[in-house]
């Protein structure tokens, strides 16, 4: 079963991730930021800006992103299995299957917003695939496509 969950992006089209590892925030922009990077193949896995360790692109929601995804698909899966059992009783004598009370049914949770709240940098290698970082620029980061380190 697929539920689909929209995730708002900022103002520039980015979406917020997190390191599986470190736990930081970061954005990176949601789709190609430009021409060359509509016809670059997603890489096997992304390295984070922070600590520079690698991991699969399904490994990089923000824990508030996974609880809002978990509130959007409980109260559809309620839905669903409602009208099963249901469709199960229906039919059979003496017994008599009645919807459960709008106090059963779980609710949506507060929709997401994106803040603009941090800046945009760019890895010297591939450039064509900018982030947003938080706070001070005088560190140094790993590039998220191939983990080179790189200072802004």
């Amino acid at each position: 079963m697929d539920i689909p969950v929209s995730l708002p992006l900022d103002s520039d089209g980015f979406l917020r991730r997190e390191c599986p590892r470190c736990e930081r925030q970061f954005k990176w922009h949601n789709g190609p930021a430009s021409e060359e990077a509509e016809t670059r193949a997603a890489p096997p896995a992304y390295y984070c800006p922070f600590c520079g360790e690698p991991a699969k692109h399904g490994s990089w929601w923000t824990k508030e992103q996974l609880e809002y995804a978990h509130g959007m698909a409980v109260p559809k899966v309620h839905h669903i299995v409602q009208d099963e059992l249901e469709d199960i009783f229906r039919g059979i004598k003496n017994i008599t299957s009645r919807p459960a009370s709008s106090l059963d049914e779980p609710g949506f949770p507060v929709a997401l917003i994106e803040p603009d709240d941090m800046q945009i940098i760019a890895s010297p290698c591939h450039a064509y695939e900018p982030i947003k970082v938080p706070g001070d620029l005088s560190a140094s980061f790993y590039c998220l496509l191939c983990g080179e380190r790189f200072a802004v």
